[in-house]
């Protein structure tokens, strides 16, 4: 599963249970990012034992797509059966603060930072 544009990419790589952004994501609301939803919800459906979020690639994420994070965090801790293991870039500055607050929202999830 892939979505790819000029600007980013997201990517679902079943073998290894990985979502990987790569970009910038500055999509105007929720509409724009209806294909990013769907591709996370298939990759949670997928009910890998422990899935890989990594952002250490996405340079930018506006308010939409931090709340498109935060809503797939949310599904994945609903589950109750995927742990979640989220990689950031400390290098990239919205990352900091945002990714803390994934952890907020699903106490469980792991938070590596590269």
């Amino acid at each position: 599963m892939e979505i790819k544009t000029d600007d980013y990419r997201i990517s679902y790589d079943t073998d290894t249970a990985t979502v990987n952004c790569q970009g910038s994501l500055r999509l105007s609301g929720m509409d724009e990012y209806a294909p990013i939803v769907e591709l996370l919800e298939a990759a949670i459906n997928q009910e890998p034992p422990i899935m890989t979020l990594n952002l250490q690639e996405l340079d930018f994420l506006n308010s939409s797509g931090i709340n498109v994070l935060s809503k797939f965090a949310i599904k994945v801790r609903q589950k109750k059966t995927i742990d979640l293991v989220v990689k950031g870039s400390k290098d990239i500055l919205w990352q900091g603060k945002s990714l803390k607050n994934l952890q907020r929202l699903m106490p469980s999830l792991t938070l590596e930072w590269h």
